[in-house]
């Protein structure tokens, strides 16, 4: 069942401005090397398509590490930045530890996918990082099912949702390989790493504590907690778990 409470203000408002600004910049290095490696590419007049995977080559093998990093044209890189950019901050916000585990994951394994599976051509470009991290962020919205991941997972879905389609055979131009293997490991990952990242902490308020008199677990929602707020005080996040009876001594406020 999705857990659609509104989550209370961040305890340390610079911590999560912080969090943003992470989220933000830390994508634009990853799309800086993309962009060196294209512009070297142009001064040496070369073609680093040979980097590429070259799906059951011993040599093509190298590919898994390096055929994210080379693109066909400005255009092709062009596409696949801007969707990284997004992305990337989108699931850095929302679930950093996560992300930080996800993404080397779709990288290496979905490569490895396209190397022992793909067709007889050379495989290069990053809309295998693009597809695994489109469907990462929505897989883990529903995994998780609190409000910020599943308004995460919305936004990926109509800025992106047309990427399900990228999955299937289109053009004999398109590796739909690299689609399909890194939509899989996203999604994988998605459904294993979901618990990585604390669950948010819900407003609560007076007339909800009237609704739930006798309830032993008045104070967690699926063991996660929720604060309270009332009219002359400020929020507390009060102790989850706990279901004994109180003593004399824990009479008080737990902060």
């Amino acid at each position: 069942m999705f857990n659609l409470r509104r989550p209370a203000l961040p305890r340390d408002p610079e911590a999560e401005r912080q969090r943003i600004r992470r989220a933000l910049i830390l994508p634009l290095f990853g799309i800086g090397i993309l962009v060196a490696v294209q512009i070297l590419q142009g001064l040496l007049h070369g073609d680093l398509s040979r980097l590429g995977i070259l799906p059951r080559d011993p040599i093509g093998v190298l590919g898994i590490i390096t055929s994210p990093l080379i693109h066909g044209s400005w255009g092709h890189l062009l596409s696949n930045a801007s969707a990284l950019w997004v992305l990337g901050a989108l699931s850095l916000y929302g679930f950093p530890r996560a992300t930080r585990l996800a993404l080397p994951l779709i990288w290496l394994m979905g490569g490895l996918g396209v190397w022992l599976f793909g067709r007889e051509a050379v495989h290069i470009g990053a809309s295998g990082l693009t597809h695994g991290l489109m469907f990462f962020a929505v897989v883990i919205g529903i995994r998780r099912r609190d409000a910020l991941s599943i308004a995460l997972a919305l936004i990926v879905l109509f800025l992106y949702g047309s990427m399900l389609w990228g999955v299937i055979p289109s053009s004999p131009g398109i590796s739909f390989e690299a689609h399909l293997f890194g939509a899989v490991i996203g999604s994988l990952c998605g459904g294993l790493l979901y618990r990585r990242d604390p669950f948010p902490v819900y407003r609560r308020y007076d007339w909800e504590d009237e609704e739930d008199q006798g309830n032993p677990d008045t104070h967690t929602r699926g063991g996660r907690p929720i604060v309270d707020i009332d009219d002359e005080s400020a929020a507390r996040v009060l102790e989850v778990g706990s279901r004994q009876p109180k003593s004399a001594e824990d009479d008080g406020d737990r902060g």
